[in-house]
């Protein structure tokens, strides 16, 4: 079963954004804090975005890799206390801004700062911890690991370029001069290792303490790859592109309610005819990865495996474009046989078809309903929200419930439809639009829907300052961070008291074991 057996309450807040004293939330202390307040306040899943490693626009939806987790998540204190890196040495990191991630100043200070860990790891880690990073080294190194670091490290020599303007021989992966590379990069290629190891250590330790208190970790996948990424060098046979790691198409969406020249990712195809001919190997792989750092996985742009939209790669907006025919069944045969259950729920929004709609009902994987969508439908009824599926006031992609309820900045719809849209939810609520986010999250929470989320921005009461991305832009996205004054006591208790009203939320000892896989 994808979904917990019972009805339950859940936040959405990305890593990134939680409090901390080192410049971008950390999967240590601050974290756990949080699962502890969530089980405070009867909420049982918390839903992030993607863990993998950021680059240029530091999306998590424009990962380095599919199975890499994001370094710049490691808790410090963490490794303070492995003696690792020293509190000296961390104070470059103290003054850095603690409202919002300041990436620029970030990713240097950071970067510098595990890469010191790592040279210190042979000479100071213990001897129980050297042991863990072998056992991690043989499980993942031929599988992802060991392209994975020296991706990174050969990125890092051609000044972070893009794989496809290195040197030919490196393009294309001629034996001899990875060698070559490899013999004189073997320390740092091993130090990017470690700083995976640190990772995995330290999110695993983070699950079971999620585990402890009965709070599901609800990740996320995007269904592609970025062409600059360790998958597209280390395995371009997965891919739709020329040896030079040229795409004739390129994936986005037609134009939709968050764009009106639609969104061009700009990411290279899959080669579906590949993918098929050794049974889906690499997305089982990569499946089984992300079941080891979440209990439920949301995969984005869930309509892509049934059709999926391509435009010529020299195009400057989405409009114009074809769809084209995805894996359909196939895919998901493949990784309900090769891992024996299908965790997923699929993102099922914008124009969805009816033959999508079949192919997730064929596989019972759960949908997604946002109520900011939902409620500017004459005649919406909270009914039609059904049991397999999660509910939303808004996503990560959605202004907060007070911006979009005021009319955000640069909103699409006009100001008739804004106006119509605030007599729809009113009505729908019989609340007032000075506590509009919290009748828009009990709407929510009074579905049938087995999953209830808000983003922590509406439990918070937040206005568009608070807004994470908007689509269709890339500047002054994923940077906004919660502090921790802002979670009270008082805030707590009228959270908690919501949930129970609704009839969600279980004591932590009855959750604690949700899914026989986790």
């Amino acid at each position: 079963m994808t979904l917990p057996p019972s009805r339950q309450a859940g936040v959405c807040l990305h890593v990134t954004s939680l409090p901390g004293s080192y410049g971008i939330g950390e999967i240590g202390e601050h974290a756990r804090q949080f699962i502890d307040t969530l089980s405070e306040m009867n909420i049982g899943v918390w839903q992030f975005l993607p863990t993998g490693p950021t680059a240029y626009g530091d999306s998590p939806y424009q990962p380095l890799s599919s199975f890499a987790g994001n370094e710049l998540l490691i808790d410090i204190a963490g490794l303070i206390r492995l003696g690792l890196v020293s509190s000296t040495e961390a104070d470059s990191l103290i003054h850095l801004p603690a409202g919002f991630v300041d990436y620029g100043d970030l990713i240097p200070k950071k970067t510098a700062l595990l890469n010191r860990a790592a040279d210190r790891f042979p000479v100071k880690a213990e001897a129980t911890l050297k042991a863990s990073f072998d056992d991690f080294l043989e499980q993942n190194d031929s599988l992802w690991l060991h392209d994975y670091a020296l991706y990174r490290i050969l990125k890092s020599e051609h000044g972070e370029g893009p794989w496809p303007e290195w040197e030919r021989d490196l393009v294309h992966r001629d034996s001899d001069a990875v060698r070559r590379f490899e013999l004189g990069a073997a320390e740092r290629i091993n130090n990017v290792k470690i700083i995976q190891f640190l990772f995995h250590a330290q999110w695993q330790a983070l699950r079971r303490h999620a585990a402890s208190a009965g709070v599901l970790l609800f990740g996320d996948m995007p269904i592609y790859v970025a062409l600059d990424s360790a998958d597209a060098w280390a395995t371009p046979d997965i891919l739709m592109i020329d040896p030079e790691g040229r795409a004739s198409h390129v994936a986005g969406v037609p134009p939709d309610y968050f764009s009106e020249d639609g969104q061009l990712w700009g990411n290279p195809l899959y080669a579906w005819d590949n993918h098929a001919q050794d049974d889906y190997s690499w997305w089982v792989a990569r499946m089984r990865a992300t079941t080891e750092i979440a209990d439920i996985v949301r995969i984005d742009h869930f309509r892509g495996f049934e059709s999926y939209w391509a435009v010529p790669s020299e195009n400057d907006t989405a409009r114009e474009g074809n769809w084209e025919p995805g894996p359909g069944d196939a895919i998901f045969d493949a990784m309900r046989d090769a891992l024996g259950f299908l965790p997923i729920v699929a993102e099922d929004l914008g124009v969805i078809t009816d033959e999508v709609d079949a192919l997730r009902e064929r596989h019972r994987i759960p949908g997604m309903k946002v109520l900011q969508f939902e409620v500017s439908k004459e005649n919406f009824d909270i009914a039609e929200v059904t049991e397999n599926c999660v509910a939303y006031t808004g996503t990560h992609d959605n202004d907060t419930t007070i911006g979009w309820f005021q009319g955000s900045p640069g909103d699409l719809r006009s100001t008739a439809e804004i106006e119509q849209t605030r007599k729809n939810v009113l009505a729908l609520t019989g609340g007032h639009a000075d506590t509009i986010q919290n009748d828009l999250i009990r709407l929510a929470l009074s579905s049938d829907a087995r999953v209830a989320i808000a983003p922590m921005q509406d439990f918070l009461g937040l206005g568009s300052e608070a807004r994470l991305n908007t689509p269709g832009t890339s500047c002054n996205n994923w940077r906004w961070r919660m502090q921790r004054e802002q979670l009270t006591p008082t805030l707590c208790d009228q959270v908690r008291e919501m949930i129970l009203e609704s009839g969600r939320g279980v004591p932590a000892a009855e959750s604690a074991v949700r899914q026989s896989h986790g």
